[in-house]
Protein backbone atom coordinates (compact mmCIF):
# COMPACT_ATOMS: atom_id res chain seq x y z
CA UNK A 1 0.00 0.00 0.00
CA UNK A 2 1.49 3.70 -1.25
CA UNK A 3 0.71 6.74 1.10
CA UNK A 4 -2.29 8.46 0.85
CA UNK A 5 -3.99 4.79 0.42
CA UNK A 6 -6.40 2.14 2.34
CA UNK A 7 -6.96 -1.00 1.33
CA UNK A 8 -9.50 -3.33 2.44
CA UNK A 9 -10.30 -7.15 1.19
CA UNK A 10 -13.47 -8.39 0.01
CA UNK A 11 -14.50 -12.38 -0.58
CA UNK A 12 -17.36 -14.01 -2.71
CA UNK A 13 -18.23 -17.79 -3.14
CA UNK A 14 -18.49 -20.11 -5.75
CA UNK A 15 -19.76 -23.18 -3.56
CA UNK A 16 -16.52 -23.05 -1.67
CA UNK A 17 -14.18 -21.66 -4.17
CA UNK A 18 -12.87 -17.92 -2.37
CA UNK A 19 -13.07 -15.22 -5.12
CA UNK A 20 -11.35 -11.91 -3.47
CA UNK A 21 -11.54 -8.03 -4.48
CA UNK A 22 -9.86 -5.40 -2.81
CA UNK A 23 -11.15 -1.91 -2.24
CA UNK A 24 -8.45 0.41 -2.52
CA UNK A 25 -9.36 3.61 -0.75
CA UNK A 26 -7.26 6.94 -2.84
CA UNK A 27 -5.80 10.27 -1.35
CA UNK A 28 -8.20 12.11 -3.51
CA UNK A 29 -11.38 10.17 -2.09
CA UNK A 30 -11.86 8.62 -5.06
CA UNK A 31 -11.82 4.19 -4.83
CA UNK A 32 -10.89 1.63 -6.91
CA UNK A 33 -11.57 -1.91 -7.21
CA UNK A 34 -8.90 -4.78 -7.88
CA UNK A 35 -10.80 -7.45 -9.11
CA UNK A 36 -9.69 -11.46 -10.00
CA UNK A 37 -9.37 -11.14 -13.63
CA UNK A 38 -6.71 -8.31 -13.10
CA UNK A 39 -9.21 -5.81 -13.66
CA UNK A 40 -8.73 -2.69 -11.72
CA UNK A 41 -12.31 -0.55 -11.90
CA UNK A 42 -12.16 3.43 -10.39
CA UNK A 43 -14.87 4.80 -8.65
CA UNK A 44 -15.72 8.41 -7.71
CA UNK A 45 -16.71 7.30 -4.45
CA UNK A 46 -15.68 5.21 -1.41
CA UNK A 47 -19.74 4.47 -1.34
CA UNK A 48 -20.14 3.82 -4.64
CA UNK A 49 -16.96 1.26 -4.93
CA UNK A 50 -18.62 -0.46 -1.68
CA UNK A 51 -22.10 -0.85 -3.20
CA UNK A 52 -20.76 -2.24 -6.75
CA UNK A 53 -18.91 -4.99 -4.61
CA UNK A 54 -22.43 -5.74 -2.65
CA UNK A 55 -24.16 -5.53 -5.73
CA UNK A 56 -21.62 -8.91 -7.10
CA UNK A 57 -22.46 -10.53 -3.81
CA UNK A 58 -19.21 -9.87 -2.09
CA UNK A 59 -18.90 -9.16 1.54
CA UNK A 60 -15.92 -7.67 3.58
CA UNK A 61 -13.35 -9.48 5.43
CA UNK A 62 -13.10 -7.09 8.10
CA UNK A 63 -16.42 -7.87 9.25
CA UNK A 64 -16.81 -11.55 9.31
CA UNK A 65 -16.29 -13.14 12.83
CA UNK A 66 -16.76 -16.69 13.58
CA UNK A 67 -19.93 -17.39 13.39
CA UNK A 68 -20.22 -15.63 9.81
CA UNK A 69 -17.34 -18.01 8.58
CA UNK A 70 -18.99 -21.09 10.01
CA UNK A 71 -22.25 -20.79 8.38
CA UNK A 72 -20.39 -20.19 4.69
CA UNK A 73 -18.40 -23.56 6.07
CA UNK A 74 -15.05 -22.20 6.66
CA UNK A 75 -12.73 -21.26 9.83
CA UNK A 76 -12.12 -17.70 9.70
CA UNK A 77 -8.60 -18.28 9.52
CA UNK A 78 -8.93 -19.88 6.24
CA UNK A 79 -10.40 -16.45 5.19
CA UNK A 80 -6.81 -15.00 5.03
CA UNK A 81 -6.45 -12.43 2.26
CA UNK A 82 -4.52 -12.42 -0.59
CA UNK A 83 -0.74 -11.04 0.05
CA UNK A 84 1.90 -9.78 -1.47
CA UNK A 85 4.12 -6.33 -2.87
CA UNK A 86 2.19 -5.76 -6.09
CA UNK A 87 -0.95 -6.86 -8.26
CA UNK A 88 0.54 -9.42 -9.90
CA UNK A 89 1.82 -11.26 -6.93
CA UNK A 90 -1.76 -10.97 -5.85
CA UNK A 91 -3.50 -11.98 -8.95
CA UNK A 92 -2.31 -15.61 -8.43
CA UNK A 93 -4.03 -15.62 -4.98
CA UNK A 94 -7.49 -13.64 -5.72
CA UNK A 95 -9.34 -17.08 -6.69
CA UNK A 96 -8.99 -20.03 -4.25
CA UNK A 97 -10.00 -23.73 -4.93
CA UNK A 98 -10.70 -25.50 -2.16
CA UNK A 99 -8.04 -28.60 -0.76
CA UNK A 100 -9.20 -31.66 -3.07
CA UNK A 101 -11.47 -34.04 -1.04
CA UNK A 102 -12.11 -31.00 1.76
Amino acid sequence: MQNGQQDSWWISFLGRTQVWARLRLLEAGTAEVFDSAGNTFPYDSEDSARSALLDADFREREGLDESDAAELGFLLDELTPPQGDDDARLLAQMIRQPPKGG
